[in-house]
């Protein structure tokens, strides 16, 4: 591509970057200190769904500083190629500055080859790198980096993001009114999920969301000649979310014929971050390898306008919220207190729904219900977490519910009821 075409490119996103941020409402985003990890040699690389504000985030990185943008997933850089990649970065000196330290790559997977191109530039520039599927690292980049990259993984806004969008403040203490504000939002949350656009642009824009996922990142870039099929695998596992699945149980209810094609496509769906799949924990590894995973959404929003029959199914929205916010956790203190999550489930179908190891050793057993006083609260969960306390030797036992927050023995075990929307706050 030419130089002249590259740099109207950089101006007009730069403009409408800058509109944006001028005509809508900010939302600053939760995140460890990522700005320490910007120094070169380093990359610094933000992962996650389209449109869930990596570009948003990556200029708040920046802020009060000169730096240089631009987004490959553009119709007019479709043939931009490894070789033009010197030309973009020719572009930035000529529009700011042969001291232009700072840069901005966004949606670097569309080009072929770039990897290299970005390892160069890390040497004496900070550079941030955003993309929407997982593999980004998995090749040239990381070969080239060896080791020198910190990644993150950005999720669609978080309830205590949603609360400020809202403009909100909750606290520990509240009044009836507070609270009961509180809760039509978590319901509203629960519902319409987390995506930034959809309080500026309303429902219609997930589908443009998810239809752009279906078919920039999936079908065009491995050339899925079955769309259909795809998409009908893509639905069932949003019907089914927070459920058991097997590759061979989705054959059996899709016109797909083999079950190794299902799994190829669940990969798929996994790396650009529609789903989650969760493992079942077992200390036995091949048991652990060949269990059942759980399926999750990352947004419930995506989940409600693929099934809207979900949007009645406050147990299975909640339980969803949940898992998002761990993947959210899990990512945020990736650093600075890793751990892993699983769920647990016995020969006897005994379950608990989310389990968190840390090290070794299992830190945390969780239950999710849609209980809003004691009565209401399943006994047989309360079971069911004891018994994975006795087997995984687990003593911080907590149970999420809609309403209820106490702390209660069971069969001489404590047990932490909080309300989801505490939890989710992250409210001692």
């Amino acid at each position: 591509m030419e130089l002249n075409a590259i740099k109207e490119v950089i101006l007009d996103q730069r403009v409408q970057l800058d509109s944006i941020s001028k005509r809508e409402k900010i939302i600053k985003r939760e995140r460890i200190s990522l700005d320490k990890y910007l120094v070169h040699p380093n990359i610094l690389v933000i992962f996650g769904i389209r449109r869930c504000g990596k570009s948003t985030l990556s200029m708040e990185l920046f802020e009060g500083q000169k730096f240089g943008y631009i987004n490959f997933d553009d119709d007019r850089l479709v043939k931009l190629k490894t070789s033009d990649l010197n030309t973009v970065l020719q572009a930035f000196y000529e529009i700011y500055g042969n001291d232009l330290e700072n840069i901005i790559l966004d949606e670097i997977q569309e080009v072929y080859g770039w990897e290299k191109f970005a390892a160069r530039l890390r040497l004496d520039k900070k550079v941030i790198v955003t993309g929407s599927n997982s593999k980004l690292l998995s090749g040239e980049l990381a070969t080239s980096l060896t080791g020198r990259h910190i990644d993150f993984t950005l999720f669609p806004f978080s309830f205590k993001e949603y609360l400020n969008y809202k403009g909100l403040v909750p606290s520990d203490t509240m009044t009836t009114k507070e609270k009961a504000s509180l809760n039509v939002a978590l319901g509203e949350y629960l519902k319409e999920g987390g995506f930034p656009e959809r309080f500026v642009f309303g429902s219609p824009i997930i589908k443009q969301i998810y239809g752009d996922i279906i078919t920039k990142d999936i079908v065009k870039r491995h050339k899925i000649k079955n769309e259909t099929d795809l998409r009908s695998v893509a639905a069932f596992l949003m019907a089914n979310i927070t459920k058991e699945f097997s590759y061979s149980s989705i054959q059996k209810l899709t016109n797909v014929k083999h079950p190794i094609t299902i799994s190829k496509w669940i990969k798929y769906l996994e790396e650009v971050y529609l789903f989650f799949g969760l493992n079942r924990f077992s200390f036995q590894l091949k048991e652990a390898i060949f269990s059942p995973k759980k399926i999750y959404s990352v947004d419930n929003g995506l989940s409600t306008y693929i099934s809207p029959s979900l949007s009645d199914r406050n147990g299975i929205l909640m339980e969803n919220a949940v898992a998002i916010e761990l993947f959210r956790r899990k990512s945020l203190f990736t650093y600075t207190d890793p751990f892993e999550i699983f769920y647990w489930k016995d020969h006897q179908q005994r379950e608990v729904d989310f389990i968190i190891k840390r090290g070794n050793k299992i830190s945390q057993l969780i239950q999710v219900t849609y209980a809003t006083n004691k009565n209401l609260i399943n006994e047989r969960e309360g079971k069911n977490l004891i018994t994975a306390s006795d087997m995984l030797s687990c003593r911080n036992l907590l149970i999420i519910t809609w309403d209820y927050e106490a702390e209660e023995k069971i069969k001489g075990k404590k047990v932490k009821f909080i309300p989801l929307w505490k939890w989710l706050l992250d409210l001692k």
